[in-house]
């Protein structure tokens, strides 16, 4: 059975659309690359979003395999600028509390969970490591599908989840949002 570490990638620019690492980001991208080479991985996946594709290059090239990237890795939302930022932010926060809501630049938060969940089920019967750079938002979302909501810590309910934390996932959560590997 595979043995999932999935990462949140590196902090973004702050820009709408689809932004890449900031140089702290790409340095916490380095720190988790440095990490995940003791675990052996035999894969890296890759939301296509710019800041979980930069996160993924970084850790695939420390380990040695090329990135696969997966659609359903997306995030659940993505600000795009077409709409303004404290519209997008109202949405997010209705998703985060309504989880069948499905807000104008995404989808629900029972929906970005399932499609989680069937990126896991196809790849579960690997015997091996496998990393998977994501986002927050939708880690969230498969969080409080497979342990509920008490069992996910409540700031991550609201401020997400911290760049480059590992999440282990080993048939079940064994580790939520690590940052221990991120330390001087």
């Amino acid at each position: 059975m595979a043995i999932f570490y999935v990462v949140q990638h590196g902090e973004k620019e702050q820009r709408a659309g689809d932004p890449g690492l900031t140089g702290i980001g790409r340095s916490q991208a380095h720190r988790a690359a440095r990490w995940l080479q003791t675990v052996d991985p035999s894969a890296v996946f890759s939301s296509p979003m710019r800041r979980a594709r930069e996160t993924a290059d970084i850790i695939a090239s420390a380990v040695g395999v090329p990135v696969r990237e997966d659609a359903r890795l997306r995030e659940r939302m993505n600000w795009d600028g077409t709409q303004s930022l404290e519209d997008f932010l109202a949405d997010w926060a209705t998703a985060v509390r309504h989880r069948d809501f499905v807000p104008l630049s995404g989808d629900s938060s029972y929906r970005a969970a399932e499609r989680f969940q069937a990126f896991l089920a196809d790849h579960a019967h690997e015997s091996s490591a496998i990393v998977v750079c994501t986002h927050g938002g939708i880690t969230v979302d498969l969080l409080r599908t497979l342990v509920g909501d008490a069992s996910v810590p409540a700031r991550m309910l609201v401020d997400g989840v911290p760049p480059c934390a590992i999440t282990t996932l080993d048939g079940h959560v064994v580790d939520i949002a690590s940052v221990g590997h991120l330390q001087d």
